[in-house]
């Protein structure tokens, strides 16, 4: 499958991958945004940003041999690069997918985030892809969105206009995708009505009859704001903890 941007000129699709190869690009696309000055990447930078234990789900123990066989195929797929700075001994590795994708800074930053979490609503992914890319608004989020949706590469579990909708990457592997309970890549539902069984499930709690009630308003904010400092709080604990390894690599 190939992608068609404004000028005509012929994009890469690529997916599907495996759950290695999706944190490996997103933790490459997450450190190109946040410390460049760090970036391209090291073996050992690699490794330390896929166990990071802040701003991932799930967390992971790979080591650096797994995680070089995983680099290797990337490179195959012609999604990474190896490079060699100047007075550097280290090989290093930068992501491809500016190249090969034609994706801009904030549909970058929304896909790390999709790599790196998975499956969040509308207002989680806001919130925590701002810190990688300029995303100052739901409605820019969801323009972002439904771009990467017409590309076929972000599904979603309904209208992006309604509270409680959650988003998710596709580029899960086939016999991921027979886990996956959203609706094919690119496509969304328009209405609550229109659902059907194979589609997932809006946020709320079910009742026994399969209604789906959401929660107060004024609760629901309550826990966007305390979610919100947790995340940022997080997000400045990684950091600083990216810095201290890299320091010592």
């Amino acid at each position: 499958m190939q992608i068609v941007d404004e000028t005509d000129e012929p994009k890469q699709f690529i997916g599907p991958l495996n759950r290695k190869e999706r944190r490996v690009l997103g933790v490459l696309i997450e450190k190109s945004l946040t410390t460049p000055e760090y970036y391209p990447l090291t073996l050992k930078a690699v490794a330390t940003g896929c166990n990071q234990k802040s701003n991932r789900d799930p967390v992971t123990e790979y080591d650096e041999f797994e995680l070089e066989d995983v680099l290797e195929e990337l490179q195959k797929k012609r999604l990474v690069n190896v490079v060699h700075t100047s007075g550097g001994r280290t090989e290093r590795y930068r992501h491809q997918l500016r190249e090969v994708t034609g994706w801009t800074h904030a549909q970058l930053a929304i896909m790390a985030e999709l790599l790196l979490r998975g499956r969040q609503q509308v207002g989680e992914l806001r919130s925590r892809a701002s810190r990688m890319g300029p995303l100052d608004s739901l409605e820019i989020l969801r323009k972002e969105i439904n771009f990467l949706q017409e590309q076929g590469y972000v599904c979603a579990s309904g209208d992006l206009e309604k509270r409680g909708i959650e988003v998710d990457h596709a580029l899960y592997t086939e016999s991921e995708q027979a886990r996956n309970p959203f609706p094919a890549a690119g496509s969304y539902v328009p209405t609550h009505q229109e659902k059907s069984s194979g589609e997932c499930a809006t946020s709320g709690s079910v009742s026994a009859s399969g209604s789906v009630s959401a929660s107060g308003n004024s609760l629901a904010d309550l826990t966007d704001q305390v979610e919100s400092l947790s995340r940022q709080v997080q997000d400045l604990e990684a950091r600083l903890e990216t810095l201290e390894n890299l320091m010592k690599g």
